[in-house]
């Protein structure tokens, strides 16, 4: 299922900056989201199952993030708000970060299931990871030595602090507030 997208980016005066440079975050009715108030998170796929390459062919309508059955994962899920960023992390083949994604939708009914305990957001790509951030660069970065994806290793969905997220960018050539290679 395809959802629709919401949230939009608008350019600001005198070269201000929010979470993209010289432009601030705005939800669905228009409002500012601070920067302060952005989360961070990892989202795993098997690349063989959803790839990168398939979630950016799915362009700005984004993708329902489907299938998850892990009450910990969900609850993530339903804790995330509109332009939390994501980094999209391919499991089982590659185990590595290949890109970032942003949460373009609110949690909902998981459209593959009739139960309603699951529900789901919609993400949608917005860059490249120039260089891949493999997991075994992320164990041997002491910085990174307490981030869920070290610790929770089989988690899903996992929260990133501000800090692992800015780590895992410097090492993947890519700047954190205008996500744009370095």
């Amino acid at each position: 299922m395809t959802g629709s997208c919401g949230l939009h980016w608008r350019s600001l005066p005198d070269g201000l900056t929010g979470g993209r440079e010289g432009q601030r975050r705005l939800d669905q009715a228009g409002t500012a989201i601070p920067e302060t108030e952005m989360k961070y998170w990892l989202m795993k796929s098997e690349p063989d199952a959803w790839s990168w390459e398939q979630q950016k062919a799915k362009g700005k309508a984004g993708e329902e993030w489907s299938g998850i059955r892990n009450y910990t994962a969900r609850n993530f899920m339903r804790d995330m708000k509109l332009g939390d960023q994501v980094f999209f992390y391919h499991s089982n083949k590659g185990l590595e970060v290949v890109g970032i994604a942003e949460v373009c939708a609110l949690s909902a009914p998981d459209s593959t299931t009739d139960d309603e305990r699951w529900d789901c957001v919609h993400i949608r790509a917005l860059a490249d990871m120039p260089k891949p951030v493999t997991l075994k660069d992320v164990k041997a970065n002491p910085k990174l030595e307490e981030m869920s994806l070290v610790k929770s290793f089989r988690l899903s969905v996992q929260p990133v602090l501000a800090s692992e997220w800015k780590e895992v960018c410097r090492m993947g050539g890519i700047d954190p507030k205008t996500l744009t290679p370095v």
